[in-house]
C-alpha cells in the first residue's frame, strides 16, 4: 500500500508540473506575440504631411481653396490648428482664400448665396466659389503662382466639392496656374455603386460621367479629371496631390469635422449618398433637425412610431416641411452600409398616397438618369434596379483603376 501511494502522488506531482510548464509557456507566448505585431499608424492628411509641400511652397504667391474641414490634427507636436493658419505660421504668403458652397466656416445652407468678404482672423480676404462665380475668373486669380486645394469630400457624385475642384483646375489650367491637392480620406472608402451619370443630365450635382459613389479620394479625383480629359477643350492642369500617409480605401476613417452643416457625424456622411435622393422628392431627411441624413419623413407618409418636426437651425434657414409633423423612419441605429441603399425610396414610394407629386425634377440630376425614376414608377424591384447598374460600374472600375494611390 505505502508504494502504491507513492507511486500515485509521484504520478500526481508529474501531471500537476506537465500543465504548470504548459501554462507558463502559454502565458510567455503572448507578449511575444504582442512584440512582433505592427502597431496601428494613424492616418496622416495630405495637409498634415507638411514636410512633403512645404519646401514647394516657400516664395510663392499663394491662393487656398478650403474651408472649415481644412484642419491639420492635434498631435504631440502641435495643437489643432486650421491650415491657413498653419501656412502663415511657417511663412508662406498667402494672398487670398477661396470657399466652396457653403462658405468659408461651413454654416451657410446648401445651395445658398455666399458673398465675398474678408476672414476676421486673419484679415485675408475671402472669394466664393458658388452661385454665379463657381469658376475662378482670371482677374481673381491674377499674381497667384500656384494654387492649394484642401476640402474633405464624402465620396458622393452629388456633392459639389469635386465639381468646385472641376472649376478651379480648368481656371488655372487656362491661366498657366499649377494646382496642389492637399489629400483626405474618403470616409465612403471604397464604395462604387449607383447609376452613371448621363450627358444630358449633367449640373454642378453631377459634372462627369461617374457612379453616385465613385470610392475615389480626392487627389485620385483629380488625376481622373485630368486624365480623361474632362475639362473643357480636353486641356489639362498642372496638379502636384499630397497623399495621406498609412491609407487605404480599406480603412475606416472618421471625419474630425463635419464636412458641410447637415452632415454632423459619421452615421449621417455614411447615410447621405442613399438618402440624398430623398432631395429630389417630397420627403424630409431631417433638414431642421439634429438628425440630418439619418431620418426620412413626410406628413403625408402613414403614422407610425417615429416622427419629427423640423424647425429653422444652422444650415436649414427654411427647412422643408418647417413646423409639421413628419412621420418616417429613424435610421440612426441601423448597420453601416457598403453600397447604395435603394430600400427606403422604394417603401417611401410605395406608401405615398400621391405618387404623381413625389418627384420633383431635381430628381433626375440627382440620379443623373431618367431611367430611376421611370424604374420605381414601373415597379421595378431593387434587384432588377441595381441590375442596370452593372454594366456601367464595370466600365468605371475599370477607368477608376488608373488612378488610384492607395489600394
Amino acid at each position: 500500500m505505502t508504494s502504491l501511494f507513492k507511486f500515485k502522488n509521484t504520478f500526481l506531482l508529474a501531471l500537476i508540473l506537465l500543465f504548470s510548464c504548459g501554462n507558463n509557456q502559454a502565458k510567455n507566448e503572448t507578449p511575444t506575440k504582442q512584440l512582433i505585431e505592427k502597431p496601428v499608424q494613424p492616418i496622416v492628411t495630405g495637409a498634415e504631411n507638411y514636410e512633403a509641400y512645404l519646401p514647394l511652397l516657400e516664395g510663392k504667391n499663394v491662393a487656398i481653396v478650403t474651408n472649415q474641414t481644412g484642419i491639420l490634427r492635434a498631435n504631440a507636436e502641435r495643437k489643432e490648428i486650421h491650415l491657413v493658419d498653419f501656412l502663415l505660421e511657417k511663412g508662406i504668403k498667402i494672398e487670398k482664400i477661396l470657399a466652396p458652397e457653403h462658405g468659408f466656416r461651413g454654416k451657410a445652407d446648401a445651395g445658398e448665396h455666399v458673398t465675398d468678404g474678408k476672414d476676421s482672423k486673419t484679415g485675408l480676404p475671402i472669394i466664393s466659389l458658388y452661385g454665379n462665380n463657381k469658376k475662378p475668373k482670371p482677374e481673381q486669380l491674377k499674381g497667384i503662382d500656384l494654387l492649394v486645394f484642401d476640402l474633405q469630400d464624402v465620396g458622393a457624385r452629388f456633392y459639389t466639392y469635386i465639381s468646385t475642384l472641376h472649376y478651379v483646375m480648368e481656371a488655372c489650367a487656362e491661366n498657366k496656374i499649377p494646382v496642389m491637392i492637399l489629400d483626405r480620406p474618403n470616409p465612403n472608402g471604397n464604395i462604387i455603386d449607383g447609376p452613371i451619370r448621363e450627358e444630358a443630365q449633367k449640373s454642378f450635382v453631377g459634372m462627369h460621367p461617374i457612379p453616385v459613389l465613385h470610392g475615389m479620394t480626392i487627389g485620385e479625383y483629380g488625376k481622373m479629371i485630368n486624365g480623361e480629359h474632362w475639362l473643357a477643350n480636353g486641356i489639362q492642369c498642372d496638379i502636384t496631390v499630397i497623399p495621406c500617409l498609412n491609407y487605404t480605401h480599406e480603412k475606416f476613417y472618421s471625419l474630425p469635422v463635419k464636412p458641410s452643416p447637415n452632415l454632423p457625424n459619421d452615421k449621417s456622411i455614411n447615410l447621405y449618398p442613399s438618402l440624398c435622393f430623398f432631395e429630389g422628392t417630397n420627403i424630409s431627411v431631417g433638414r431642421g433637425t439634429q438628425m440630418q441624413f439619418q431620418i426620412y419623413g413626410s406628413p403625408l407618409l402613414p403614422k407610425s412610431d417615429f416622427s419629427f418636426t423640423p424647425k429653422p437651425n444652422e444650415g436649414a434657414k427654411n427647412p422643408k416641411f418647417n413646423g409639421e409633423i413628419c412621420w418616417g423612419e429613424n435610421l440612426q441605429q441601423s448597420p453601416v452600409l457598403h453600397q447604395l441603399e435603394l430600400k427606403w425610396l422604394l417603401k417611401a414610394y410605395k406608401e405615398y398616397p400621391q405618387k404623381e407629386r413625389f418627384f420633383s425634377s431635381f430628381f433626375t440630376k440627382l440620379a443623373g438618369t431618367k431611367k430611376l425614376q421611370e424604374q420605381i414608377e414601373n415597379g421595378l424591384t431593387e434587384a432588377e434596379i441595381r441590375d442596370s447598374w452593372q454594366p456601367g460600374l464595370n466600365q468605371f472600375k475599370t477607368i477608376r483603376r488608373k488612378y488610384l494611390l492607395y489600394q
